[in-house]
């Protein structure tokens, strides 16, 4: 599996570890955050506007606070890839127990680091209409 694909289902696997466990211990969100640049910017679902700050605060208050929630990630498509950069689209399902499951259209921007890791530089989200 291409590198920059891997990416979307790891980070993927621990927001939702974080979002569903209230016992998650710290390291799981520390190194969650870890896979975002210092520079990361995203447009969230609802047009707003998101950086590195707001979104250590965003995931600084969800452990355990989506109990049963289940994210799956599919359709993945690498659009574009250097030994820097890589760009995929990806659909995104949420659903929380008891309730109509959510759809996303998702791109994002990766950079690598002087270390060779992976790091989220820009996240779109769309909702499906």
């Amino acid at each position: 599996m291409n590198r920059y694909i891997k990416e979307v289902f790891d980070a993927h696997e621990l927001i939702q570890r974080w979002f569903t466990d209230a016992a998650a211990p710290q390291s799981v969100c520390d190194e969650l955050l870890a896979r975002f640049s210092p520079a990361y910017s995203m447009v969230t679902l609802t047009g707003h506007l998101l950086d590195y700050p707001k979104l250590c605060g965003f995931f600084a208050a969800q452990r355990g606070a989506k109990a049963g929630l289940h994210i799956d990630v599919g359709q993945p498509v690498l659009i574009a890839e250097s030994a820097q950069h890589g760009v995929v689209t990806y659909q995104e399902r949420q659903q929380l127990p008891g309730q109509a499951a959510t759809l996303r259209y998702s791109t994002v921007v990766f950079e690598v680091d002087a270390q060779g890791n992976l790091l989220w530089r820009h996240l779109h989200e769309t909702a499906a209409a």
